[in-house]
């Protein structure tokens, strides 16, 4: 049974950090064979498909993995996290295809948002059984399931994109790529978690373990606890895709292809900071529901403290290399003056983002959920305000300037409802101590 065992925060944090690598890389080979092969505009059409599709899919994924993760008391079985989300996942398609009618794009980009919408849900089905094996602490197998399913997305989508010249297929060809995966490896790693807790018949326990349960009284329950993370993670999504609706409404798909090409480099950094955080949150929340808060405070500021040094060291390498940095991943064209420019705002949000998100698993492994909804209002809500105000006059960097305004805003209120939660654990503590 050694195969469940969990691994130390170290070999997971390489396995996540592996992991997140390869499948990061080949996102963002996506967008490189679609200015490589393509235009400017293929670029922008694809990244439309991702910004209209995110919104829905993040919200009705309803946080469920980082929930199931931190569920430190059993209260849910995995059986009612699918079951929710297989729910919430349907809602969200049906979500896409009407947002998709009503907002009038042609027939292409139509079909290209509605293909992507539907490689984000099978994603959302396999992330839910990622929470499942992240609880039992075994990052190797989320990211052995990254590993194989970044290179055969991008080789599918390149496929696709060379043989017809049209996004379309690409698209089509992620649909299938997350289906293979899901299929052959997700649903038999999941599987395998629950191999201890069936020792008489345990390949019919296993996958009788793994199969969707319709208690409606507990699924109610479950949604009414995610609810506030699902809204929260909508405005996260929106804050971060709401320059794009602007660029496209205001300066079209080309201009939103050459912004979408630079601030995908985010992800570089996010790599890291996802493969971090998604690995220590699971130890957060111990920390935290024991009550050792100087562990829990030790370690956050040893993520902050990483996250800094990244964000530092991205800034450091746009402003001597960023020139050469564009025109190797992409086309000279993207390594204009204006681009470096929005190059350089790029990674100095992306600073401010890596701390914020740390301070976001941190919020949810204090199981904050509540708090996140006014917090992510408020950045949204001042990111549409700067996008308003900026983008018309100028241009892609008043884009740039807009998520900058939404990172400062971000850090700011989760540092506050994370000392605050640390304050009333430390009152807590003091309070009984003295009874």
């Amino acid at each position: 049974m050694s195969i469940v065992k969990p691994l130390t925060l170290r070999r997971n944090f390489s396995w996540t950090f592996a992991g997140n690598a390869i499948y990061a890389a080949c996102q963002w080979g996506m967008l490189v064979v679609l200015a490589k092969l393509g235009s400017p505009e293929m670029v922008g059409q694809f990244t439309l498909g991702l910004a209209m599709t995110a919104p829905a899919i993040m919200f009705t994924n309803l946080q469920l993995r980082s929930i199931q993760a931190t569920d430190t008391q059993q209260e849910y079985l995995f059986r009612d996290y699918l079951g929710l989300r297989l729910i919430a996942t349907g809602l969200a398609i049906l979500t896409i295809v009407g947002i998709t009618w009503r907002s009038g794009y042609g027939g292409e980009t139509a079909l290209v948002v509605i293909a992507i919408g539907c490689a984000k849900a099978v994603e959302s089905i396999s992330d839910i059984l990622s929470g499942l094996i992240q609880q039992h602490e075994r990052m190797d197998r989320i990211a052995i399931s990254s590993m194989i399913k970044g290179p055969l997305s991008l080789i599918l989508l390149t496929i696709g994109v060379y043989l017809t010249h049209s996004v379309v297929w690409g698209s089509l060809g992620l649909v299938m790529a997350g289906t293979i995966v899901l299929v052959g490896y997700d649903f038999p790693s999941g599987a395998l978690m629950f191999a201890q807790s069936a020792p008489l018949n345990p390949v019919e326990r296993r996958w009788e373990s793994i199969m969707p349960r319709w208690e409606w009284h507990k699924l109610k329950k479950l949604a009414w606890l995610a609810l506030p993370l699902g809204f929260s993670m909508m405005l996260i999504s929106l804050n971060t895709n709401i320059p794009r609706y602007f660029i496209e409404r205001y300066l079209g798909a080309r201009e939103l292809g050459f912004f979408a090409a630079i601030a995908y480099l985010m992800v570089v950094a996010n790599m890291v900071v996802g493969a971090l955080g998604q690995s220590a949150m699971p130890r957060l929340a111990k920390y935290y529901a024991a009550g050792d808060i100087r562990t829990f405070g030790t370690l956050l500021l040893k993520l902050i403290g990483i996250a800094v040094i990244i964000g530092l060291l991205g800034i450091l390498v746009v402003r001597t290399s960023g020139a050469e940095i564009l025109t190797w991943l992409y086309q000279s064209a993207y390594a204009q003056p204006q681009y470096l420019d929005i190059f350089l705002l790029v990674m100095m949000t992306t600073a401010l983002a890596n701390v914020s998100s740390f301070l976001g698993y941190a919020m949810t492994a204090m199981r904050y959920f509540s708090a996140q909804i006014p917090l992510f209002l408020t950045v949204t809500t001042g990111s549409a305000l700067a996008c308003f105000w900026l983008i018309p006059s100028l241009g892609l960097r008043g884009a740039a300037i807009a998520l900058l305004i939404g990172a400062i805003v971000q850090v700011i209120f989760s540092l506050g409802i994370v000392l605050y939660g640390i304050y009333k654990i430390k009152t807590s503590s003091t309070s009984e101590s003295s009874l």
